[in-house]
């Protein structure tokens, strides 16, 4: 149950100040305006800069940023715009799983558990990424960058935080859903964070599926078991996740090349990464029209393809900017495919009012 995010420094006078590196590519005002709203959540890059200045690595607190009390650092350890969209996720496919309303207690004690599991697993991510985070502009204003934190208290932090929401969805759901909490902040931090993000281009492939969870986690809260129709929405949030990560990685990719993240941006060609993520946006959107038979309506079937259709535009319009040599606009396909996913799963819910 993921995340990742940003910092500070002197830039361009053309950029805004929010932005926080030397950008990769030429960018339209606006696009540069968007990114700020980004630079606190997830991670992703694309085209190979020249580095222009020497990025040394961060020592206490960034310029010009204001202290945090110690109460907001621990805060900001979890990463709380990221669990938003996890959040998203997890509440259609209870409505779904309950064919209407869940129970009250049952979505609450899910909804605050998963906000606390992956709360865990992005307060674990920060203090084992924590060298790393030091190094990029991306993430020098983490609280553990700027040293608002002590490495031992983020790491009991998100230990404590993982205990108590494994507890609370294994006491107020059942313990299947709360086995499915733990494997899922435990595939985060241990095969992500440790094993694939600094070893493989693939990293957030394989890792992405720690995202997935939580509408498996939600679907075995309401019904106590797991069924076809929420793995067929874990595939739309499995193959949604790499195109969303390397759109953004494109723009961060000095970043990562810095800091040694091998990410598919900073190893494989601009065309090699805009061709996967055309492919990775035809299956995502592949598997959202296959839950329409297994769960859901002609409403859902109809806004799925709609809001598919749009995305694919979206992502062969990259792909043929980049095979092209015009100007590619990742962050772009970034913003667009993340409300897509909100849309998708908006419509699951919508539809399962109506019927």
């Amino acid at each position: 149950m993921p995340g990742e995010t940003e910092c500070g420094a002197s830039e361009p006078a053309s950029y805004p100040e929010g932005v926080t590196q030397t950008p990769v590519a030429p960018v339209s005002t606006g696009d540069e305006a968007e990114s700020v709203v980004t630079t606190s959540g997830t991670v992703f890059p694309d085209e190979a800069p020249v580095l222009t200045e020497l990025h040394l690595p961060h020592s206490g607190r960034s310029r010009g940023a204001a202290p945090r009390s110690r109460l907001a650092a621990y805060v900001a350890l979890t990463k709380p715009r990221i669990i938003e969209l996890l959040l998203v996720t997890t509440l259609p496919s209870m409505v779904l799983a309950a064919r209407g309303l869940p129970d009250w207690l049952v979505a609450v004690a899910t909804m605050v558990g998963g906000t606390l599991a992956a709360g865990s697993a992005n307060a674990l991510n920060c203090y084992f990424d924590r060298d790393i985070d030091a190094i990029m502009r991306r993430t020098g204003r983490r609280p553990l960058a700027r040293h608002e934190v002590s490495p031992a208290g983020a790491l009991v932090f998100g230990l404590i935080l993982g205990a108590v929401s494994v507890a609370a969805i294994g006491v107020f759901t059942n313990w299947f859903a709360a086995g499915l909490t733990f494997a899922a902040i435990a595939f985060y931090v241990l095969v992500y964070t440790l094993l694939l993000k600094r070893r493989t281009s693939q990293n957030i492939v394989w890792g992405g599926l720690a995202g997935c969870m939580p509408v498996l986690i939600g679907w075995a809260a309401v019904s106590g078991g797991i069924a076809a129709a929420p793995f067929a929405l874990f595939a739309v949030v499995f193959f949604w996740t790499p195109p969303h990560t390397w759109a953004l990685a494109t723009r961060y990719r000095e970043d990562y090349a810095r800091a040694g993240v091998p990410m598919l941006p900073v190893v494989a060609t601009p065309r090699r990464v805009a061709r996967d993520i055309a492919i990775y946006t035809w299956l995502t959107v592949a598997a959202s029209l296959a839950l329409w038979p297994l769960a859901t309506g002609w409403l859902y079937g109809a806004l799925a393809l709609g809001a598919g259709a749009v995305l694919i535009v979206a992502a062969q319009r990259l792909y043929w900017q980049t095979t092209r040599g015009d100007q590619a606009k990742p962050m772009a396909f970034f913003h667009l495919s993340n409300s897509y996913l909100a849309f998708v799963f908006v419509a699951v819910a919508v539809d399962t009012f109506v019927r």
